[in-house]
């Protein structure tokens, strides 16, 4: 019988600098006594924000600034390195492969602004350097403390489309290359100390999952590990059954679904990536939420079937920096091309649509894209009916960028009457104005549109009202980390 494989992924506050990546090499130096174990790290904080900005410098020509955030980058990643490693050769050897990213980095940046252009295959190559530049420091702060331990870069290992900025996985492939690489490591008791973020076409060009995609590369592992469960430390407790900066009676879910997770990530719970679950679902492996800030404490368990809380409602989240866009008309009525035209449109602008509605006397549609995305959209939804404004078919083409989606989230809502209508009377009591209402035939989440200004007021009113702050004991049953 195997021993129980854990991945654990560690985001970017959890290596932020030197103190937090000895924090994390203690968590799995205590895990690997156990069972054994693969590390997943991102970026150090707000390395790949930096890389991002000197990328576009440099297609503006501005090399001088591109220079001065490397040179930033290598002492921030120089003094940890001098803080977390002891031993002077083993300094070298680390400092020495960070040498090399850092001058292939500068090379890209120098192409870039020799032509003027930053590929998303150019992009991928310089955003993913923080992650290369931090899985050799979390390795040697390991071997620091006795641990065998290997840093790997997840091009040897996950195999993607050539998506750049966004690239799926290519399981098959992906599981072959782990197998082969990574489980011999495990058998000889090596922790490997593997790339967030990052992966490979089949031939061998480096993509990255998007941003966050750090959750992703963790769970993508486990699914190609067979991992007994996949830990994703980070700086909360776990899920939340809302922003405790906005509602400060919010609390800690001991357990949640796949489904409920997935509908908070996507509703801009920042806890998790939206696609993080998707490598897992069909081997249903548990995945945590945890604090590598208070390793102590349960976290959140995300599992295929989540737990009850009795209520229904298990959360709620909300995704600001939106806009709400209307095309509306009492000739559009009937006139079943005008929905068809705008949603092509949208789609050739490539703007993700975040919730739908549409009047049941058909006068209006009205859709949610990010704030991003706004401006171009109404403009060419304007190119596109300028003749139907022109003869009174199509009315307006509005945009409001001051409002938000609130989300309420609870797997067990189907079939409890009376939420909605709970939900909207908690918010009516608030003097809260609802502009927009959807909800999925799934009939796990109620969404709702709001003035901006009202969303702190929508989120307590409607946490109260399903009492979400009331203390629930966590579940006995925790990961094996302690």
């Amino acid at each position: 019988m195997k021993k129980p494989l854990q991945v654990m992924k560690f985001g970017g506050t959890s290596v932020g600098d030197a103190a937090c990546i000895g924090r994390v090499a203690q968590i799995v130096r205590d895990a690997s006594r156990q069972v054994p174990v693969v590390a997943v790290v991102s970026a150090m904080s707000g390395v790949t924000n930096r890389l991002i900005e000197a990328a576009i410098h440099a297609e503006a020509g501005d090399l001088e600034r591109t220079g001065a955030a490397f040179a930033m980058l290598r002492k921030n990643h120089e003094a940890a390195l001098r803080e977390l490693i002891r031993s002077e050769d083993k300094r070298k050897s680390i400092a020495g492969r960070l040498d090399q990213i850092f001058a292939e980095g500068e090379r890209l940046c120098k192409g870039t602004a020799l032509l003027r252009e930053l590929t998303p295959r150019t992009l991928d190559a310089i955003s993913s350097l923080g992650e290369r530049l931090s899985a050799p420091i979390v390795a040697g702060a390991l071997q620091e403390l006795a641990v065998a331990s290997e840093a790997i870069e997840a091009t040897e290992l996950i195999v993607t489309d050539n998506s750049h900025g966004g690239a799926g996985p290519l399981m098959q492939r992906t599981r072959g290359c782990c197998e082969e690489r990574v489980l011999p490591l495990l058998g000889q008791g090596v922790v490997p100390v593997i790339t967030g973020f990052i992966g490979a076409t089949t031939d061998g060009v480096l993509t990255t999952l998007g941003r966050g995609g750090s959750d992703y590369s963790a769970t993508i592992l486990g699914a190609a590990l067979a991992a007994d469960e996949v830990i994703i430390w980070t700086d909360v407790d776990g899920v939340m059954t809302a922003d405790p900066r906005l509602v400060p009676e919010a609390r800690t879910i001991p357990e949640i679904s796949y489904l409920e997770a997935s509908e908070l990530a996507y509703f801009g719970a920042k806890v998790l990536h939206p696609k993080t679950l998707r490598a897992v679902q069909d081997a249903g492996i548990p995945v945590w939420i945890r604090n590598s800030f208070a390793p102590s404490r349960a976290g959140t368990k995300i599992t295929p079937q989540g737990r009850s809380n009795g209520g229904g409602v298990k959360a709620l989240t909300a995704i600001r920096d939106v806009a709400l866009i209307t095309v509306g008309g009492p000739g559009i009525v009937g006139a079943p091309d005008v929905v068809a035209r705008t949603f092509s449109v949208t789609a050739e602008m490539r703007a993700n649509l975040l919730l739908i509605s549409q009047s049941s006397s058909q006068n209006d549609i009205c859709f949610i894209v990010a704030g991003s995305d706004a401006q171009r959209t109404v403009e060419a939804l304007r190119k596109e009916f300028s003749q139907d404004v022109a003869h009174e078919k199509v009315e307006h083409i509005t945009v409001d960028p001051s409002i938000a989606i609130v989300a309420v989230v609870g797997e067990n809502m189907r079939g409890v009457p009376g939420l909605a209508g709970r939900t909207f009377s908690a918010l009516g009591r608030e003097n809260v104005n609802v502009i927009a209402i959807a909800q999925g035939s799934s009939e796990s989440n109620i969404s709702f549109v709001v003035s901006e200004k009202d969303v702190k007021s929508a989120l307590i009113a409607a946490h109260r009202e399903f009492d979400l702050g009331a203390r629930v004991p966590q579940e006995v049953t925790t990961s094996s980390v302690r």
